[in-house]
């Protein structure tokens, strides 16, 4: 029925508002800006109606969740970085269906998954900032996933991720593009720091890290990319443990995906930490029991559950 249409890791640093702000760091993000509108330019070529996004700024401490209110609108500051994100005005509409949809398919996998339609709930800056570039006009409905996930196993959101792929193609009329909201390594410049690191990854080391797993990525070896994400999560300090790189992972096919990566965004650095934007193919999975391989993973896909 459904279609995943398109699939894509994404930045959403929120230096990329203060690059339309006049100002020194005015202009200073308009590389991950044109990633954004350039992958709203493909998903409107794909017929994409929705987007669903794996937000890790949204934490949550039990079970997963799915903001699906039937419509989005206010002013937002970030309460982490008020001073990079202040009034900030958004709105779009949600997608209410989906949302049980793609939750009544997660727990049918037995990864507990709530939809929430009747709510005051408002997506935060993982979701908004990409909205921002991506449905500046509203053409797109939104759905926000949690994905800064502090007592959860990776494997598990590999899980969602599939499932949520199969609720798409089997019960849903419409296209859909999953996008991993967050970046690769995320250790934060120390404080006071900050200004020094602004276009810079925290540790040669960390740099190092991520380009690797460019490579990687690159080089389709995705099998040991899903193998190795727990440990790069610890010590990559990943953003939200990336549990959304992991429901990216398990929607395209986790260790059984053979896809090819396009980098829209050249990777670089914010803050200390290190981001892109890169769309994966969507390749076919029929036949493959990939809730089964995510499950054999068993304990060893444990977050590191440290804030």
């Amino acid at each position: 029925m459904g279609k995943l249409a398109l699939a894509a890791k994404i930045t959403h640093v929120p230096s990329m508002y203060l690059s339309e702000l006049p100002g020194p760091r005015h202009g200073t993000r308009q590389d991950a800006i044109d990633g954004h509108q350039e992958i709203s330019r493909r998903c409107r070529a794909l017929g994409v109606d929705t987007l669903v996004v794996f937000d890790t700024h949204w934490l949550v401490n039990a079970n997963y969740h799915i903001n699906c209110g039937a419509h989005f609108k206010g002013t937002y500051t970030s309460n982490e970085l008020p001073h990079f994100i202040s009034n900030m005005a958004y709105e779009s509409s949600g997608n209410p269906e989906l949302g049980h949809i793609l939750a009544k398919a997660c727990n049918a996998y037995g990864v507990e998954t709530l939809a929430h339609d009747a709510t005051t709930l408002q997506p935060e800056y993982g979701t908004l900032v990409p909205l921002r570039y991506m449905n500046e006009d509203q053409h797109f409905k939104v759905i926000s996933v949690s994905a800064l996930c502090t007592s959860h196993y990776l494997n598990d959101s590999a899980r969602l991720g599939w499932a949520m792929r199969e609720a798409v193609e089997k019960h849903y009329d419409g296209h859909v593009a999953f996008l991993a909201s967050g970046s690769l390594s995320h250790r934060f410049a120390q404080n006071g720091l900050a200004p020094e690191f602004a276009f810079k990854v925290w540790s040669p080391f960390l740099e190092h890290l991520d380009k690797q797993v460019l490579d990687m990525w690159h080089n389709r070896e995705w099998r040991d990319f899903c193998d190795m994400l727990p440990e790069y999560a610890a010590k990559g300090h990943g953003e939200g443990f990336m549990h959304d790189t992991a429901m990216l992972l398990g929607a395209l096919g986790w260790r059984a995906y053979e896809g090819e990566v396009e980098i829209i965004t050249p990777y670089f650095g914010a803050s200390g930490t290190g981001q892109l934007n890169a769309i994966f193919d969507v390749t076919a999975q029929d036949g493959k029991d990939i809730p089964a391989a995510v499950a054999s993973q068993a304990q060893g896909y444990q977050a590191v559950t440290r804030l």
